[in-house]
């Protein structure tokens, strides 16, 4: 049987009821009725071009993240806040005996007064040992039983530290309609290029101007000279998802780059930390331009790429030498993977766009520790003991070893990186980071080139920077802009690239080690 039709006059009187209910109890003088429905828990039997209009205005891919509401310690009373479904919510735990000497625990959760009669609450449980989850339908006291706990240091961890309780802040439909939204960011379709197009509108307030064709440039490498920095946007597919996270989180508003340099002969290279070799692997590499462009022309994901040439006063004195030398020595080594996040948390909690923060932070952690160890291992395990000065100290560990030393996690996820740490596969430098190290290497930070560690900078760090042209005039004949408003050459892609605050903060002593990124206007204060 086809999928039950729904009458469109019900449909309207659905929608009219759930509206203008809660209205009914105001023009009475009572407090709002409750309904037995919202509009979100119906949109599955309303008809597709209804409830999707309805779902793009109503829900993000935000929604998908849990926020802590608190964490249940043993003996120490309960936690209450508010839901999403139900608003009077209170949680305890107890510890349980058991026959393998560490026992167990009771989560006793309940859940009152709830908004509508359809709705529920999905709520995630996490110690940095286990995570699970439970969802909740009805008002009245819950349970849920940990028969065991993995080992005695969870327990003691319990005792110290409690159990976090995160709610799905869209409530447990929100969370599935959610994945219609998050889904399209990684397709590889005009759906998901849309998707991600409208995710950056409305939690950056980018802007996609259509540009005048033709969107690819046919560029003269006589014009382009080592050390012009190339900054890439992704759209759709794996890495346009992908970025569009990054982008959101840091306020970059490019997801990747590269660097180009010329050979002794004239000859235009590329530089790029985060290239696919055969085998899948994100590797740095050296390869001509020629093959760089034909792989970016032939990229999936829709990349928009535009030239930032320096200044021709730094370019005076960029030394090709040493850059190459050091592009060299970086060739073949993994992408930075080891200091990634690092670049983006630089404060307790003004890193962290709602509802993210540390305490999220180290239960994905934590789940991806339990599932994945050597990703783990590679992604924050050897960063952490470089900030603790330990050697291969577990997940658990560090965290003990944080505690020993008076210190909390969100403060030790905020020590800066430094660029001379060595890691198990070699120094660590995400696409940027390489770029910037160069540069260092090459004179471009002068006097500061001791007292920056730019694997503290994020993308967005990097096309602040004053070290790029000014003078639009200056720029090569082949580089069409719109307007003065873009002092840069844009050589691929449909939409003007936008650099918000391009160009205009000079290099100083322990730069980018302190800032802020809150969306959407990712203020950043002076000299952080």
């Amino acid at each position: 049987m086809g999928p039950a039709k729904v009458s469109s006059g019900w449909v309207l009187w659905v929608l009219w009821l759930a509206v203008c209910g809660g209205r009914w109890g105001s023009l009475l003088g009572v407090d709002a009725l409750k309904m037995p429905f919202k509009v979100k828990d119906i949109l599955p039997v309303l008809p597709q071009e209804v409830s999707w209009m309805m779902l793009n205005n109503m829900h993000s891919a935000v929604d998908l993240l849990p926020a802590f509401v608190g964490s249940i310690v043993p003996g120490n009373g309960s936690v209450e806040w508010k839901g999403a479904c139900f608003e009077q919510n209170r949680a305890e735990i107890q510890f349980t005996d058991g026959g393998d000497g560490l026992g167990g625990g009771i989560i006793r959760l309940t859940t009152d007064v709830a908004t509508s009669w359809t709705c529920m609450d999905l709520y995630v449980f996490a110690t940095p040992y286990r995570v699970t989850w439970d969802y909740y339908f009805s008002a009245r006291e819950h349970t849920l039983e940990i028969t065991s706990w993995e080992e005695s240091a969870e327990k003691d961890y319990i005792k110290k530290h409690g159990l976090s309780v995160f709610l799905m802040p869209s409530g447990m439909l929100g969370t599935l309609l959610s994945l219609i939204d998050v889904i399209p960011l990684f397709s590889n379709t005009i759906w998901g290029q849309n998707a991600n197009l409208a995710f950056l509108e409305k939690h950056m307030g980018a802007t996609f101007e259509k540009r005048a064709t033709p969107w690819q440039t046919v560029i003269d490498a006589a014009d382009v000279h080592s050390g012009d920095f190339l900054a890439v946007s992704k759209l759709r597919g794996r890495w346009g998802g992908f970025e569009s996270l990054e982008k959101w989180v840091t306020g970059s508003f490019a997801g990747h780059t590269a660097v180009c340099l010329k050979d002794n002969i004239g000859n235009l290279w590329v530089g790029e930390s985060g290239h696919e070799n055969e085998k899948g692997e994100e590797i740095i590499v050296v390869i001509p331009w020629d093959e760089w462009w034909e792989l970016a022309l032939k990229d999936e994901s829709n990349p928009q790429i535009a030239l930032l040439p320096l200044h021709p006063d730094l370019r005076s004195k960029f030394n090709s030498t040493a850059a190459w030398s050091y592009a060299r020595s970086m060739s073949g080594k993994p992408y930075g993977y080891h200091n990634m996040i690092f670049s983006w948390i630089d404060t307790l909690a003004d890193n962290y766009p709602p509802p993210l923060d540390s305490n999220l932070v180290i239960s994905v952690m934590s789940m991806w520790t339990r599932l994945q160890p050597s990703y783990a291992a590679n992604m924050w395990n050897e960063a952490l003991n470089k900030r603790l000065e330990t050697e291969d100290l577990d997940l658990i560990s560090i965290l003990v070893e944080t505690e020993k030393r008076g210190m909390t996690f969100d403060q030790l996820l905020t020590i800066p990186e430094q660029d001379d740490w060595v890691y198990s596969d070699g120094k660590s430098t995400t696409c940027v980071a390489f770029i910037l190290e160069m540069y260092k290497e090459a004179g471009i930070f002068g006097p500061f080139s001791t007292s920056i560690q730019v694997t503290e900078f994020t993308i967005r760090d990097a096309y602040m920077l004053r070290i790029f042209e000014n003078n639009t005039t200056r720029l090569p004949k082949w580089c069409v802009n719109v307007d003065a408003r873009f002092p840069f050459c844009q050589i691929l892609g449909e939409y003007q690239m936008e650099f918000p605050e391009y160009n205009t903060i000079e290099p100083y002593a322990n730069m980018n080690e302190k800032c802020p990124s809150l969306p959407p206007t990712y203020y950043r204060p002076q000299s952080c």
